[in-house]
């Protein structure tokens, strides 16, 4: 029975590998700010990237602890958290990975995909104010009247 063993997606190894595989991806996604992977894998990572980048924005001496279990190297941690600290990812409240697709790999056809740091500051959504003019059917009738009134003003002109 597999109690208490639930890991998420386990990427075609055993537990301990793919622990060490997304420990691993982890950790060359946040020294890089890009890196070349599948499309399974960089799903994967991504939450954990997005917790790390958290815990970073935290700033904190157990987010900082706990963001080296997760990534598994002190000077990658303290750059990331030297970046939270200056204000990189301030004004965005989560997604801070992009997945871009390039296409299927040629000897097996797996997705391979670049998962990239977003850093570009968030566009603020303008407050879309739509008015619609509603008139009146009776409005618009009368108009109808006028338009057909001058148009015989200007045939009895005409002829």
């Amino acid at each position: 029975m597999r109690h208490n063993k639930k890991r998420g997606m386990k990427l075609g190894t055993d537990v301990s590998h793919t622990k060490a595989m997304k420990r691993s991806l982890v950790a060359s996604l946040l020294a890089n700010d890009r890196i070349k992977t599948l499309d399974a894998r960089a799903k994967a990572i991504r939450p954990e990237v997005d917790k790390v980048i958290t815990w970073a924005k935290k700033g904190d001496l157990h987010s900082r602890r706990l963001a080296i279990a997760k990534v598994g190297d002190k000077e990658v941690v303290r750059e990331v958290f030297e970046k939270a600290a200056q204000g990189m990812w301030a004004d965005r409240n989560g997604g801070y990975t992009r997945i871009m697709k390039l296409g299927p790999r040629k000897g097996d056809a797996a997705e391979v995909v670049i998962i990239e740091m977003v850093n570009e500051p968030v566009k603020k959504a303008e407050a879309k104010t739509t008015v619609t003019k509603v008139e009146p059917a009776e409005d618009k009738a009368e108009e109808k009247v006028e338009e057909t009134a001058s148009e015989e003003a200007t045939e009895e002109k005409a002829e």
